[in-house]
């Protein structure tokens, strides 16, 4: 038992630490080959903030529990509009561009749906998977391509000058803080399966909410401090970003790896919830402004979704 909670604290830890180092290096390795700052914000946050997701998600599926990989990837979503949004709005009401409303939300909306209609048959099989990734293929595309046409959110990157001789440290940190995310993500697994199991609580509870909330700490992270810096679109972006890798990546891998029938309550009760949340953010960005009394509203919503997890 002491372990297993040792090694879910040290896990978060490295993880939050890793993720941190990740985005943050892979941030200035974008600005040596001049990536736009759409592809930071959507792409490199997005993917860097959910590395952890994804790696929880594809050794959980390896070591036999895939249910605790599709509670992660819901979950995570859930805690990412819930808490992670909800928190950064009432220290600081976030603004939202039209066109992030107009395009980066419409892809994560939909791939939304189209992660519903798959699961409807209560099984995640290999096909669900390929469908998935292909998905997130053609994301990636999209992002490219409105990066070129010159259509990117103006999100602002980090600001120190990178010279020839940092470039070899930017690459080894990048490296080394990759090979922790990996080592921190097989340790949430081993403790959040050893908890289940100690207190009969079934993995995809255990991936719901312990996994999905450690591992949605980099979100929280980078979202505070963009919050307090005011950069509006790095939180959107972040959010966005890391939610689509989320559905599409997080959710694609137990299928590839482990195809699994999915419980009844994941459709009904935690698919139903996530994708209210990313309803509620294009209702709550009417005025292009999420304020503090939308932050509220998403933090009950959260609160009303883990007392169902909870007691009924």
């Amino acid at each position: 038992m002491f372990l297993s909670i040792l090694s879910l604290l040290i896990g978060f830890a490295l993880l939050i630490w890793s993720a941190d180092t990740f985005t943050h290096n892979g941030a200035k390795v974008a600005r040596i080959f001049n990536i736009s700052p759409l592809i930071i914000g959507l792409l490199i946050f997005g993917f860097g903030t959910s590395a952890p997701e994804m790696l929880v998600s594809g050794l959980a599926a390896y070591d036999g529990h895939p249910e605790m990989s599709i509670g992660n990837a819901f979950g995570s979503n859930i805690f990412n509009i819930a808490l992670v949004l909800a928190t950064t709005a009432i220290i600081y009401p976030v603004t939202v561009e039209k066109a992030v409303l107009k395009k980066e939300w419409v892809f994560l909306f939909v791939s939304s749906l189209i992660a519903g209609f798959l699961l409807m048959d209560g099984f995640l099989s290999f096909v669900d998977g390929l469908i998935l990734l292909a998905l997130l293929l053609l994301f990636l595309i999209y992002v490219f391509n409105e990066s070129k046409k010159g259509n990117s959110i103006e999100i602002e990157p980090y600001e120190e000058s990178i010279d020839n001789q940092e470039k070899g440290k930017t690459w080894l940190l990048l490296l080394i803080s990759l090979i922790i995310l990996v080592s921190s993500a097989k340790l949430v697994v081993w403790g959040g399966t050893n908890l289940a199991l100690a207190f009969g609580v079934s993995d995809l509870i255990i991936g719901l909410t312990v996994v999905a909330l450690g591992t949605s700490l980099p979100e929280l992270a980078v979202a505070i401090s963009s919050a307090l810096k005011r950069q509006h679109q790095m939180i959107i972006g972040n959010i966005i970003g890391s939610n689509l890798f989320n559905t599409l990546g997080v959710l694609a891998i137990p299928g590839l790896i482990h195809p699994f029938q999915i419980p009844a309550e994941v459709i009904s009760r935690d698919y139903i919830y996530m994708i209210t949340l990313t309803l509620l953010i294009l209702i709550l960005s009417i005025k292009l402004k999420i304020n503090r009394y939308g932050g509220l509203i998403l933090l009950a919503i959260l609160a009303s979704y883990l007392y169902r997890l909870v007691w009924i």
